[in-house]
């Protein structure tokens, strides 16, 4: 059985999410295609047809944000900056790059590329988790592995 790594927020979130999709969401779906039946023929009816896809889309969403709220463990935030853990804040070097990046590590549900909100599950949280300040760390992207140094932990 696979586990969900959550904050309390990020899995209040996903039951606010779940809700939306089931009560809300799922009702303008079928009304659209309702509307579009309305129509009449339904086999050159482009409204009907992108209704039903988005329908496909929003029940496997549902499906699979169901699973990961039934399975999720949800993580106390902790204060312990000796480690780095799920809900850290990590300030990293990468000397390829001689750049600092700041990373938030969280679980596959709460991740966020753009923010720089990473999953536990991805090569750099993978690589970054159980490591202290000072300590260097080799990331296994798919393509290739770089070294990363920790610099502070928050």
């Amino acid at each position: 059985m696979d586990k969900f790594f959550m904050t309390q927020k990020g899995y209040d979130e996903a039951v606010k999410q779940l809700e939306y999709l089931q009560k809300v969401k799922r009702a303008e779906i079928v009304e659209r295609i309702q509307e579009a039946r309305s129509h009449g023929d339904l086999s050159e009816n482009a409204e009907y047809d992108a209704a039903r896809n988005e329908q496909a889309s929003n029940e496997g969403e549902i499906i699979e944000l169901d699973y990961k709220i039934k399975n999720a463990v949800i993580i106390e935030e902790s204060a312990d900056t000796s480690v780095v853990h799920i809900g850290s804040e990590v300030t990293v070097y990468d000397d390829d790059l001689e750049e600092e990046t700041v990373y938030t590590i969280m679980g596959t549900t709460e991740a966020d590329a753009m923010k720089n909100i990473v999953s536990n599950e991805s090569p750099v949280g993978k690589a970054l988790l159980g490591h202290k300040e000072g300590e260097k760390v080799t990331v296994k992207a798919p393509d290739m592995e770089y070294e990363l140094k920790i610099v502070k932990i928050k």
